[in-house]
């Protein structure tokens, strides 16, 4: 039997850094929020853990006390091939480094403080609308709320249930990944971050808080399943190839090894809108990793989603002036990226298309730029 919980003004299912920047800004407001976490704080998530210097005053103002944290600040880029080749550029924005351990759990004391009610350790099983409410159904409890949001990141048993369109495509090159992270101790220059490429796949590495760096690689599920569906092997069969990935897998002390992963990864264009759910961060559209942008991407969009929330539940907009305003404001802020982001993915494949795009592209700075402003963003 299925108990009927409190009604609030908005429920938020998911409780990463968009769920979770959201809350903080709507509780601020007045608002009664519920959120809904199926981890428990803090935890470890599959993520590059590199955040671009546009969201830096937005998380200050959200009182994450950045400055006070001494976070490795990065400025330049390496990217390698395949092969080793590799080529160096300066970030004119660049970024710096922090874990998803500490920052969401920071992020979710704030929101506690704030008024927000957060419910760890809890999955969503299932969400309808209905005469003008959302209603939340968790376990053998069910709850109410004014508007509902989806944050819950990159899959979600809750994509199968309302037929999502990205779910119901094909395998392709865009939506069968797995991705994996450690945390590691190494020697590398705090102000860089490196892409290391490699056989239908890429992996990152750069500094996060008290020295320790973050290693997070995309690949196919293709190559985990050549490798006998064994991560080491695969590690050492492929990845180790790029005589960078081989020189940090052999030299590096992993804190601790065995790695967070997903799989079912999916770059397949997205809605924003389901059912009169709004979708924000990974859950409305993914960026690739590459791109160095999707946690600066899913914060902004809190921002653009809190606008919209905040009028419709003071009564100034209407529900669908409220979900026509966001849809052209996420398309306007982020859909040139994310296509950029598609391009790009498509050029880190197979050995000899990357080993010849970075042989192309180590002589013309100036379309290293041009691709890197693509995927970013200006200060929100």
């Amino acid at each position: 039997m299925t108990t009927l919980e409190q009604t609030y003004d908005a429920a938020i299912i998911g409780g990463g850094l968009a769920g979770l920047c959201l809350s903080v800004q709507l509780s601020r407001a007045g608002f009664n929020v519920i959120l809904f976490e199926k981890e428990k704080y803090p935890f470890h998530k599959v993520c590059g853990e590199y955040i671009s210097f546009e969201c830096w005053n937005f998380l200050e103002e959200l009182g994450v006390p950045l400055s006070d944290w001494d976070l490795p600040q990065i400025r330049q880029l390496i990217v390698s091939a395949p092969s080793g080749k590799t080529i160096r550029h300066k970030l004119d924005l660049g970024g710096f480094g922090l874990s998803r351990y500490k920052l969401d759990a920071f992020l979710a004391s704030l929101s506690r403080s704030a008024g927000a009610t957060i419910l760890e350790e809890t999955r969503v099983d299932h969400v309808w609308y209905s005469n003008g409410h959302f209603h939340i159904q968790y376990g053998t409890k069910m709850c109410k709320a004014k508007l509902a949001v989806g944050t819950y990141g990159k899959r979600s048993n809750l994509d199968i249930k309302l037929k999502r369109g990205f779910i119901r495509k094909k395998q392709n090159k865009l939506n069968n990944y797995i991705g994996v992270k450690y945390h590691i101790q190494t020697d590398f220059p705090p102000d860089q971050i490196a892409l290391h490429n490699f056989d239908n796949g890429y992996c990152g590495i750069s500094q996060v808080e008290e020295g320790k760096y973050c290693l997070c690689y995309l690949t196919t599920a293709f190559n985990l399943q050549r490798s006998g569906n064994s991560i080491r092997e695969m590690e050492e069969k492929i990845l180790s190839r790029n005589p960078h990935l081989n020189a940090i897998f052999d030299k590096a002390e992993f804190i601790s090894r065995d790695p967070v992963t997903i799989a079912q990864i999916s770059f397949d264009k997205k809605t924003q809108l389901e059912h009169h759910l709004m979708m924000v961060g990974d859950a409305a559209g993914m960026i690739a990793p590459l791109c160095g942008n999707g946690m600066s991407m899913a914060m902004h969009g809190s921002k653009l989603a809190f606008e919209q929330i905040n009028a419709f539940l003071r009564d100034r907009i209407s529900r669908y002036e409220m979900e026509y305003n966001y849809q052209q404001q996420w398309d306007a802020t982020f859909s040139r990226r994310l296509k950029a982001g598609r391009f790009i993915q498509g050029l880190f494949g197979k050995d000899w298309v990357t080993n010849y795009f970075i042989s192309v592209l180590s002589p013309f700075p100036s379309l290293i730029d041009k691709l890197i402003r693509q995927t970013h963003g200006e200060p929100f």
